[in-house]
């Protein structure tokens, strides 16, 4: 890596055209002009031919004034990317499980679409593989519902979300035996989130994986779907359950202990956020609060 200093020197050489000029513009010694032309000719041969009348610029003096104005051209554009960290321009990551994610993906769309020099980049996840992204610096945001233990990660309360027991709108769940009826309609974290439930609601129950399971979903927004055609019972997070299109088929069914996960925010611990970023977290936690 060439010294900048020494770049620059040479770039005021060129332009003033003689060596005392370039020192007094750069308000350095003729001696330490010499010095930086000296440095890079070691590194890059002849530069310039001394003349009476001044200096003329050699082929590779050409080659390494190009070589200057790209960095020019370069640091130009640096500048501008770290200037479009404005609020309301330039792109957002976030990464988020898939309940949250339904409710929160149209907020984005809708804040987008206000600010149409914003990019949202939203993407589908476990947590596992939300604590993973946001530590390689793929997204600027995940969430998560586990509260991770990093060092590297700075982690605040975004919202709280219940679990519930839904079922076929009409139907009822209020003893073990009408769950049994119904039948357990399953996704990749339904056992765990019915066991939950139901431990509360039902203490003392045989746990989920005894009762006839009716169907599985590892889409979320599909798992409420036999639920509506009366095939069966799940237990699914409220946002999901809320992003469902067919309300009126379904019915939640209420009372008894309830179940509450509290939703993390998460972004890298050692910079703060961009403007744009802080931006999408304070409209999302405002308009989310609304529908909490």
């Amino acid at each position: 890596m060439l010294n900048p200093q020494w770049l620059r020197t040479f770039e005021m050489l060129a332009e003033a055209g003689s060596f005392t000029r370039a020192a007094e513009r750069l308000g350095l010694t003729q001696a330490a002009v010499s010095q930086h032309l000296r440095q890079l000719e070691d590194r890059l041969g002849l530069l310039v031919f001394r003349r009476p009348r001044g200096i003329e610029i050699t082929p590779a003096g050409r080659a390494l004034l190009d070589y200057c104005a790209e960095l020019e051209v370069a640091d130009r554009r640096l500048r501008g990317r770290l200037a479009e960290s404005g609020a309301e321009s330039g792109e957002v990551g976030l990464i988020s499980p898939g309940s949250i994610g339904l409710a929160i993906y149209p907020l984005l769309l809708d804040l987008q679409g206000a600010h149409p020099g914003l990019a949202v980049r939203h993407r589908f996840a476990p947590d596992a593989e939300v604590l993973a992204a946001v530590l390689a610096n793929h997204y600027d945001l995940g969430l998560l519902t586990l509260k991770p233990d990093d060092e590297h990660i700075a982690a605040t309360r975004f919202a709280q979300e219940p679990l519930e027991l839904v079922v076929p709108a009409g139907a009822t769940a209020r003893t073990w035996s009408d769950l049994a009826r119904l039948g357990f309609i399953d996704h990749p974290d339904g056992m765990a989130m019915a066991n939950r439930l139901l431990a509360r609601r039902f203490p003392g129950n045989a746990g989920a994986r005894s009762l006839p399971r009716h169907g599985f979903s590892n889409q979320i927004g599909l798992i409420l779907e036999p639920v509506a055609r009366g095939l069966g019972f799940t237990v699914i997070p409220r946002y999901a359950r809320r992003a469902f299109a067919r309300q009126d088929a379904i019915e939640v069914m209420e009372g008894g202990e309830s179940v509450v996960d509290t939703l993390w925010l998460i972004h890298r611990a050692e910079w703060p956020l961009t403007p744009r970023a802080q931006r999408v977290v304070a409209y999302l936690r405002e308009h989310v609060e609304h529908t909490a």
